[in-house]
C-alpha cells in the first residue's frame, strides 16, 4: 500500500509517518532524506540537486522526480511506502501516478493533517531536532528526557535556522497554501483523501490520529 502525508509544516506529518512505519513496516520516505542521501553519496542527481540547495533554491522536478522513482524501486518499497514531502504539486502527483503505474501500483491513501495556524507557528518555534538520527522534539509538547539531548542517541539537539524566525515561518506556510493545498482537492476527487485534525485545542495529538489511520488501513 502506498500512502502520502499531506499537511503544512508543524502539523506532525513526521510523527504520524514514523508511527505508521513502525506499525506497517513500510518505509517512511521524505524528499529531504533522499536529497541528503544522494548528496552524501555524490550521485549524479545528488550533485545536481546540491547546486540548487546550496543556493537556497528549490530543486526542479527533472531532478526530484527521478530521485523519488529510484527510491521507490528499492527492495524495501516493494510492498508499500509512506511518502512525506512528495508530491508537493499536482504536476508531481501526476508524475507519481505514472511511476507507480509502471509497477502495477497506485496511491491507496492520502492523509491530510490539519492544525490551527497559531498552533503550527508555536510548534515550529519550539521544535528541536537531532542532527544525527533526525528525531524531532518539542520544548512544550514533546521534550526530550534530558533537556537539549536526544533520547535515542545522546546527541545535542539543535534548532533549524528556518525555525527561528516567525515571519519566515509564515512565509513558508503561505507557499504551502499556494503550491501544495491544491493537492487536497486533487486527491479528494479521486476518493483517496482523509483529513485528520491534530490540535491541542481538541486534545488530539499525532499519535491519536495515527491510531485512527492504522485502524482504517486494517479495514481496507
Amino acid at each position: 500500500m502506498y500512502l502520502i502525508m499531506l499537511g503544512a509544516q508543524g502539523t506532525g506529518k513526521g510523527t504520524v509517518a514514523g508511527i505508521l512505519q513502525k506499525e506497517t513496516g513500510w518505509p517512511q520516505i521524505s524528499t529531504g532524506d533522499i536529497f541528503r542521501s544522494n548528496i552524501s553519496e555524490k550521485t549524479e542527481l545528488g550533485i545536481k540537486a546540491n547546486e540548487y540547495i546550496s543556493k537556497g533554491q528549490l530543486v526542479p522536478d527533472e531532478i526530484t522526480v527521478p530521485m523519488v522513482e529510484n527510491r521507490l524501486n528499492e527492495e524495501d518499497c516493494k510492498d508499500g511506502a509512506i511518502l512525506d514531502g512528495f508530491p508537493r504539486t499536482v504536476e508531481q502527483a501526476e508524475k507519481l501516478e505514472k511511476m507507480l503505474a509502471k509497477k502495477g501500483k497506485k496511491v491507496d491513501l492520502v492523509i491530510n493533517l490539519t492544525t490551527p495556524r497559531d498552533e503550527i507557528i508555536t510548534r515550529i518555534l519550539n521544535r528541536r531536532v537531532c542532527p544525527k538520527c533526525k528525531a524531532t522534539y518539542n520544548l512544550t509538547m514533546h521534550p526530550s528526557k534530558v533537556p537539549g539531548v536526544c533520547d535515542n542517541c545522546g546527541t545535542e539537539l539543535v534548532q533549524r535556522e528556518d525555525d527561528k524566525d516567525e515571519n519566515a515561518i509564515k512565509q513558508r506556510l503561505a507557499i504551502y497554501d499556494e503550491k501544495t493545498s491544491p493537492l487536497i482537492d486533487y486527491y479528494n476527487k479521486k476518493g483517496v483523501l482523509i483529513t485528520e485534525e491534530v490540535s491541542q485545542k481538541i486534545n488530539r495529538l499525532g499519535k491519536d490520529a495515527a491510531v485512527d489511520i492504522i485502524n482504517r488501513i486494517k479495514g481496507m
